[in-house]
């Protein structure tokens, strides 16, 4: 980095700055500018004002132009307004705003002055999606250096032109977005795996791949010398990531019938009313709400764990159903069972070695299958939610937010796991990418009603609804 380059860092804590105004906050991520005015301040209120002052008082007046300083409170205000924060909020303390709020102020903090650098860690952590939305079109024309740190598979995809990939203590820069990075090491290693295949065509599988891929890029604003280096790519430019990746894939045996799930006048107090849907063949179902414990509730009520104060739940008569709820606490809570015998419950085959291939499917290998359920971590637990609904092998599934506590390499597996499945779904989820490509039909609840259902992704929902 230069001496001159300015590096802006997104900064995690929210309370850092309770004691100053919203502003002021925004401008100290630039922290020399505002160095130089509180100086000048200082200066031009002396009541003794010397030759030397006035001396300094040049200078900063140059340093202070020289960095945009007339335009800083401006700027920072304009930030702010396109971040939903209301002129009405922008000088009372950090301390007197809620939550929410603090994450955008930090994030126009970041952002404010044009850094040379912008270094991002997990930057659409507690967004709402109009934001997510707003910060990808706001870096897709910023012109500096971005590196980012983030779980959000769409996000990476619609911004990042490179993926450094850490690896096994070993740091490697891939050309292309998250999707890119992902689908030719996939394609790399599985040609690794084939020796028998010729060099020439594996080179000519690489390039026809890269060739599609580099048409898709070419409709984005960044594009179009990123295409030109996807299509200067060869075979040795790409190297298979050392990661592993669990294997996710829901096969039923029953064929759905034509009657699959009637819900008519369903209503809990609280949470929604006269909720009417009925699931066709081939739907997967995303479901958005402005309280995402109402959609818990309705999947609750629609399992039959909860009770519906009115209305009817109506399953057909070849249904079979798995479900990943949001809280899997009552499967593990001081559980003494090894892993084995924990998965074991859900299996007609009871065999050890049947079992551990399952669990090892999900990375649970050698001694891993013997260690006890209740000591799981989130992510752990998951996984093994996962291979028991593969297990049971249903033609009905339903995910309550199944991206919680799992890393990125699983993540892209469920994603994966989840596009391939035939059957019907009904899932809820924060993660864009999975939704936009899972969902083909959105059911919106807003203050407990059905505000809206069509069959579009979730990418023309937001469009349709100026989300």
């Amino acid at each position: 980095m230069d001496k001159n380059e300015r590096m802006s860092v997104l900064m995690q804590n929210q309370n850092a700055f309770d004691d100053q105004t919203v502003v002021r906050t925004v401008m100290l991520g630039h922290k020399r500018l505002v160095e130089v005015m509180d100086e000048r301040e200082a200066i031009y209120a002396k009541a003794d004002f010397t030759d030397e002052d006035g001396i300094r008082a040049g200078e900063l007046e140059s340093e202070f132009a020289e960095m945009n300083g007339w335009e800083a409170e401006s700027e920072a205000q304009t930030l702010l307004n396109e971040l939903d924060i209301p002129s009405e909020d922008h000088y009372v303390l950090m301390g007197d705003l809620d939550a929410k709020k603090k994450v955008k102020v930090l994030l126009a903090q970041a952002l404010f002055g044009n850094p040379d650098i912008l270094l991002l860690d997990e930057p659409t952590n507690n967004l709402d999606i109009k934001t997510v939305r707003w910060l990808e079109n706001y870096l897709l024309d910023f012109e500096n250096t971005i590196i980012i740190v983030s779980h959000n598979r769409h996000f990476l995809n619609k911004v990042c032109t490179y993926i450094c990939d850490v690896d096994f203590g070993k740091i490697s820069l891939f050309l292309g977005n998250y999707d890119f990075w992902y689908q030719t090491s996939q394609l790399i290693a599985r040609q690794m795996r084939d020796q028998n295949k010729k060099m020439e065509q594996r080179a000519k599988e690489l390039q026809d791949f890269i060739a599609r891929f580099a048409a898709n890029a070419s409709k984005s604003r960044q594009a179009t010398s990123r295409k030109k280096e996807l299509e200067r790519l060869t075979l040795n430019d790409i190297k298979p990531s050392l990661r592993k990746y669990p294997f996710i894939d829901f096969k039923f045996e029953r064929e759905i019938g034509n009657d699959i799930l009637m819900v008519e006048g369903l209503t809990k107090k609280g949470y929604f009313e006269n909720l009417d849907f009925i699931v066709q063949k081939n739907e997967k179902i995303g479901f958005v709400s402005d309280k995402s414990t109402t959609i818990t509730m309705l999947f609750d009520v629609l399992t039959g764990k909860v009770q519906p104060d009115a209305g009817t739940v109506k399953w057909g008569k070849t249904i079979t159903l798995s479900v990943l709820p949001q809280n899997n606490n009552e499967y593990f809570e001081n559980c003494e069972l090894s892993l084995v015998e924990w998965l074991s419950q859900f299996s007609n085959d009871h065999y050890e070695e049947f079992l551990r291939g399952w669990l090892g499917r999900m990375l649970f290998s050698g001694e891993e299958a013997l260690k006890k359920a209740k000591v799981l971590s989130g992510g752990e637990k998951v996984r093994c939610m996962l291979a028991k609904m593969m297990l049971e092998g249903s033609n009905f599934l339903i995910f309550d937010e199944p991206t919680n506590h799992l890393d990125l390499e699983s993540i892209t597996a469920l994603n994966n796991g989840m596009n391939n499945f035939k059957g019907c779904m009904l899932l809820t989820s924060h993660d864009q990418e999975l939704m936009n490509t899972v969902a083909n039909r959105i059911i919106e609840i807003s203050d407990g009603r059905k505000t809206f259902d069509k069959n579009v992704t979730y990418d023309e929902y937001l469009d349709i609804t100026n989300a």
